[in-house]
C-alpha cells in the first residue's frame, strides 16, 4: 500500500492530490506510522454509482458463486494474518495476542457467511386457501451503508462485510481512519478472491460528511453502524428522512453481578484479565461490578492483586497484557471521568492516572465508593476502570444494575440455578454471560435495548438484516 493507506472503490485503489490526508498514529508511541487518504464527495459519488450498477448482477449470483469468493477470502486471509495482525497492534495498540484472535474471528465470519450463502431463499406454506399457492421469496435490501469502529477493525468490519455480501447485498463500508490497514487488509484479501468490481467499496475520512452523503444516497437502502450511542442517534435521525433502516450496535455499560457462592480467587483473576482486555476499549468490557457483601473485601483485595500484576506496554511485546488507549482524546475522556468521581469521593485502590511515558497510556484503575452521581457511573467508560461496589439484596441490585441508560451486555457469577433463574430475565440488556466470558462468535445474534441501540448484528438473524421478504400469492 505505500505510505498511504487507499481507498477501494470500483474495484480499483484510488487516491491522488485531489484528495486529503488524514495522520495515522502509533498509540504505542505517539508516532505518525502513514497516511491514509481521505474521501471526497466524487470518491463518494463513485462508489454509490458502482454500488448500485454491480447490485444488478451481485444480487442474482447464484449463492454457490458468492459461497466460493467468501471461502476464497478467509483463505487470503489465513495466509496473510500473522501480517494483518502486527499492522492491527501496531495502529491500534492492543496486544498482539488478541490482535491474532481478532484476525481469527473476521476469517471465520467469512466461512461462516460462506456457508449460509448458499441457504435456500424461498419459503413455502401449505396452510392457505386449495387454489392458489403463497410463497416468500428471500431477496437481498440493496445497496449497504456500513460504519464500523477502531476497536475491532477487522472483527467488526469483516462481520459486516460478510453477512452483507452472503445476502446479495453491495456495501460501502467506512471504517475508522485510526486503523485504516487493518481494515484495508480485507478489502484486498475480497479483490484477490475474485469479488466483481463495486460489490464492495471502502472509504476513509471525514465521519460526519461521509455518513452524510451515503445515507442520503438514493440507493443506499441499509445502514450498519457499529459505534457510540452519540454517532448511533445522529446517523438514526439521517436515517429517518428517507426511513431508511439500521442496525446500530452501539455503547454500553456493562454491570456484572458476583453471588457469594462463586470461587473468589479464580473469579477475581478471570474478570481482571477479561476487564482490561483491549485496554477495556470494548463495547462488552464490564464495568460496573456488584460484589456481594460476604465476600467483598477478600475479592476487592485479590482483583486489586491480579490488575497490579498485568504487564502495561506495547502490544507487539509478548509479554504485554495491556496496550494503550487508541489515541490521546481516549486518555483525556477517561481521566476526566476518574478525576470527577473522585473530587465526589471515589476511593481509587489502584491506578487513576495517566501513565509517564510515550504514547496514549492509562493505569489499569480500581474505583470504590464511587456515589450514584459520578459521571462514569451513568456514561459509557471505554477505557482501564473497574468501579467496584457491594449488595446484600438481590432486587435493588438488580435495580442499580438495570439503572442506565444503555442494555448492552452483562455478567452473572453464581452457581446457584435459582439465583440464575431470577436474575437472567430481569437483567434489562441484549447479553447475559453467565459465569463465562467467552466472546460473542458470529453464528449467533447479538444487539442491545436502550440506548445500546436496534437491530441484531451475527447469526442467520442478523444476517436476514440485510434481507426483505417478498410474499407471492398465486392463483
Amino acid at each position: 500500500m505505500g505510505d498511504t493507506v487507499k481507498l477501494y472503490i470500483d474495484g480499483r485503489w484510488v487516491g491522488d492530490d485531489s484528495n486529503g490526508k488524514i495522520a495515522v498514529i502509533n498509540p504505542a508511541t505517539g508516532q505518525s506510522l502513514y497516511d491514509v487518504y481521505s474521501a471526497h464527495k466524487k470518491n463518494l459519488r463513485d462508489a454509490v454509482k458502482s454500488a448500485e450498477r454491480a447490485f444488478k448482477t451481485w444480487s442474482i449470483m447464484p449463492g454457490q458463486q458468492r459461497a466460493r469468493i467468501l471461502e476464497q477470502t478467509a483463505e487470503r486471509l489465513i495466509e496473510r494474518r500473522d501480517a494483518i495482525a502486527i499492522a492491527l497492534t501496531t495502529e491500534q495498540g492492543k496486544p498482539i495476542g488478541e490482535a491474532k484472535g481478532e484476525v481469527e474471528a473476521a476469517i471465520q465470519s467469512f466461512k461462516w457467511a460462506a456457508r449460509q450463502a448458499t441457504a435456500s431463499n424461498k419459503l413455502s406454506y401449505s396452510d392457505g386457501p386449495d387454489n392458489y399457492q403463497q410463497q416468500t421469496c428471500i431477496e437481498p435490501v440493496g445497496v449497504v451503508a456500513g460504519f464500523s469502529p477502531w476497536n475491532f477493525p477487522a472483527m467488526l468490519s469483516a462481520r459486516k462485510i460478510a453477512s452483507a455480501l452472503a445476502a446479495g447485498c453491495c456495501i460501502i463500508i467506512k471504517p475508522a481512519e485510526e486503523t485504516p490497514a487493518t481494515a484495508a487488509a480485507l478489502a484486498e484479501a475480497l479483490h484477490d478472491a475474485g469479488l466483481p468490481a463495486g460489490v464492495l467499496s471502502m472509504v476513509f475520512g471525514n465521519p460526519a460528511e461521509i455518513s452524510e452523503y451515503l445515507i442520503n444516497a438514493e440507493a443506499v437502502r441499509k445502514v450498519s453502524l457499529t459505534g457510540s450511542s452519540a454517532v448511533g442517534k445522529i446517523l438514526a435521525r439521517m436515517a429517518a428522512e428517507t426511513l431508511t433502516p439500521c442496525v446500530l450496535e452501539l455503547g454500553g455499560h456493562a454491570p456484572v453481578l458476583i453471588f457469594d457462592d462463586v470461587d473468589i480467587d479464580q473469579t477475581a483473576k478471570t474478570l481482571a484479565i477479561f476487564k482490561f482486555r483491549n485496554a477495556g476499549q470494548v463495547c462488552v468490557s464490564p464495568s460496573r461490578f456488584f460484589v456481594h457483601a460476604k465476600i467483598v473485601d477478600e475479592f476487592t483485595e485479590k482483583f486489586v492483586k491480579y490488575t497490579s500484576e498485568l504487564v502495561v506496554g506495547d502490544g507487539i511485546d509478548v509479554s504485554t497484557n495491556v496496550g494503550p488507549l487508541a489515541h490521546e482524546r481516549r486518555v483525556n475522556d477517561v481521566g476526566d471521568l476518574v478525576e470527577d468521581a473522585k473530587n465526589k469521593g471515589a476511593r481509587c485502590l489502584l491506578g487513576g492516572h495517566k501513565l509517564n511515558r510515550a504514547g496514549y497510556f492509562y493505569a489499569p484503575t480500581v474505583l470504590t465508593d464511587v456515589p450514584a452521581n459520578a459521571e462514569l457511573m451513568q456514561t459509557e467508560i471505554f477505557g482501564p476502570v473497574a468501579v467496584l461496589s457491594t449488595f446484600d439484596d438481590i432486587d435493588d441490585v438488580l435495580k442499580r444494575a438495570n439503572d442506565v441508560p444503555y442494555g448492552l451486555a452483562s455478567y452473572l457469577f453464581t452457581q446457584n440455578q435459582s439465583t440464575i433463574d431470577y436474575v437472567r430475565p430481569r437483567l434489562d440488556v441484549g447479553l447475559v454471560s453467565i459465569n463465562i466470558t467467552t466472546p460473542i462468535l458470529e453464528n449467533v445474534p447479538f444487539g442491545g435495548v436502550k440506548e445500546s441501540g436496534y437491530g441484531y448484528e451475527g447469526g442467520v438473524i442478523g444476517l436476514q438484516s440485510f434481507q426483505h421478504f417478498k410474499l407471492i400469492h398465486r392463483g
